[in-house]
């Protein structure tokens, strides 16, 4: 096979120059068409002389006329050849974009999906971010950099940005030239390039905005706008999906009568503790604890007014907790309380307080009626009570049990492993006694 020789330079600038000569002819059209790629206008040239050579070497009288031929047929075919192989590209890339997007239903897991597919949408992309949209108030959802680093919020979402802008008026924004557009007039120097802002809408409404953004300046492709517009309408959809099912977990996890986590809640909090102690060699502490004198509010106002002081001092308790506690009805009167890295000597502590807490809290009773309530709780501590979860539950409730029944307004420590219930101290002797 030939190649260009010193007289046909191989490089695109200098083209073999014979007057009239189709090769010349078909670098002349080719280098002027702007709807072909660069790096493919070498590549299509080379073939078109191949083909003219091989025509040439078989066949001299008519290896004008077939050359000719050969051009046109290659150029005429070359847009064709070029819309099939973007629209190929494209439903490759909308396939893996929703098999991505929908093979998780937790909302980071989504979200981080979609900016990474973002990233690979387009040439010289920068970053990738997502904002969240609800209550016309925008939240950082996810991002990622060129240089790989990701979810690191950046400035937040100015009033008057482009962001904003995007989510309050449910349309893309492409802005070819940062540096010169007034959305980000005053920014730092270095916010230059590109950027295309696309609202991630689901039947109508704005569930979040995606920005990305490139390193130069011009106007993004047809093809990757399409691209770019495809992944927004799934990452929509996925979005919306992931909220869906946190809203279904989150009232599957949570009491109706009180608000807080519910037995479920529990069970799964106290196995990811459990994970994280034996994976960190780490204690945690479980709480149990019962609500004195409610009985005596169910009787005397009836169920209503009792759900009424459940929600309120409940909901009093769980305020006071420190932001690492986990706190959940257990069922009826009962309370759980588990808290992270803590060992017997500071369960003991935070238990005290909440003994205490009920000296502080008030309920306004029908006919201003006055009934005194506490609290009775055992403690048992991972991994001196129990070795699993339930077992460090049972033992706990083992020693509530031994308080209420001994000494009520008390708390009461597990002693040994499961089976072995004795309490090991007794202390905070409630008033009456």
């Amino acid at each position: 096979m030939q190649v260009y020789n010193s007289k046909r330079n191989c490089e695109m600038n200098t083209p073999y120059k014979k007057t009239g000569s189709t090769f010349t002819r078909a670098w002349e059209i080719i280098s002027q068409d702007a709807s072909i790629p660069p790096e493919e206008k070498k590549s299509i040239l080379r073939l078109i002389q191949v083909l003219i050579e091989s025509r040439e070497r078989s066949s001299a009288k008519n290896g004008d006329d077939d050359a000719m031929s050969i051009t046109q047929e290659v150029i005429s075919k070359h847009s064709l050849m070029s819309t099939v192989k973007h629209q190929a590209n494209e439903l490759d890339a909308l396939k893996r974009i929703s098999l991505n997007l929908t093979s998780s239903l937790d909302l980071q897991t989504v979200l981080d999906a979609v900016v990474t597919e973002a990233m690979g949408l387009v040439r010289d992309a920068r970053s990738a971010q997502i904002y969240l949209y609800e209550r016309n108030i925008l939240e950082f959802g996810a991002s990622l950099s060129s240089d790989g680093i990701r979810n690191k919020p950046y400035a937040p979402p100015r009033a008057n940005g482009l962001t904003y802008t995007v989510a309050k008026s449910g349309k893309q924004i492409l802005i070819e030239d940062i540096v010169q557009h007034p959305l980000f007039k005053g920014m730092p120097s270095e916010w230059y390039g590109s950027i295309i802002g696309i609202p991630l809408k689901f039947k109508d409404e704005v569930m979040g905005v995606m920005n990305l953004a490139r390193s130069v300046t011009g106007h993004f492709s047809r093809s990757e706008i399409r691209l770019i517009s495809l992944l927004a309408d799934q990452a929509a959809v996925a979005i919306f999906n992931a909220n869906l099912y946190k809203r279904v977990t989150q009232m599957a996890n949570t009491d109706s009568v009180t608000g807080l986590p519910n037995r479920r809640a529990l069970d799964e909090r106290l196995h990811e503790e459990w994970r994280y102690a034996s994976r960190m060699n780490t204690e945690f502490a479980v709480v149990m604890m019962d609500l004195d004198g409610f009985k005596t509010v169910n009787d005397n106002f009836g169920h209503n007014v009792g759900d009424e002081l459940l929600y309120s001092l409940f909901n009093f308790l769980a305020q006071k907790m420190r932001g690492s506690d986990f706190l959940a009805r257990y069922g009826g009167d009962e309370l759980t309380l588990v808290m992270r890295n803590t060992g017997i000597d500071a369960a003991q502590a935070v238990t005290e307080k909440v003994i205490d807490l009920m000296n502080e809290y008030q309920f306004a009773y029908p006919e201003d009626k006055q009934i005194p309530l506490g609290i009775t709780a055992g403690i048992a501590v991972y991994p001196i009570h129990a070795q699993t979860p339930s077992d460090l539950l049972r033992a706990a409730d083992g020693a509530l049990y031994y308080a209420k029944k001994y000494h009520r307004g008390k708390y009461a420590v597990a002693k040994g492993m499961t089976g072995t219930l004795n309490p090991l101290k007794l202390t905070k002797a409630s008033p009456d006694e």
